[in-house]
């Protein structure tokens, strides 16, 4: 029983520990950044950061979040699990 709760405690420190650790990571500038660094956001790989490098070249830079919505294959419960981690400044 003392190991359950052992685990179980090791568990919840870790995400705990994961989650400060996101939190710190810096937001990404979308109207800046390359290809790589957008395949950080979560629900974007390389052909969707591809797509929004090539939008942002053709009509200028999103001013919010809601703005990539305007971007093929990106929805808004795919800006909504990275809104928080993007800036546009």
């Amino acid at each position: 029983m003392k190991g359950v709760i052992k685990a179980t405690l090791l568990a919840l420190a870790l995400s705990f520990g994961s989650l400060a650790m996101a939190q710190d990571v810096a937001p990404i500038n979308v109207n800046t950044a390359d290809a790589e660094l957008l395949t950080e956001l979560p629900g974007v790989g390389p052909s969707r950061a591809q797509a929004i490098i090539e939008y942002r070249e053709a009509n200028g830079n999103f001013e919010s979040a809601d703005d990539l919505t305007q971007v093929s294959g990106i929805g808004p419960a795919t800006v909504d699990s990275f809104r928080d981690q993007v800036t546009f400044q």
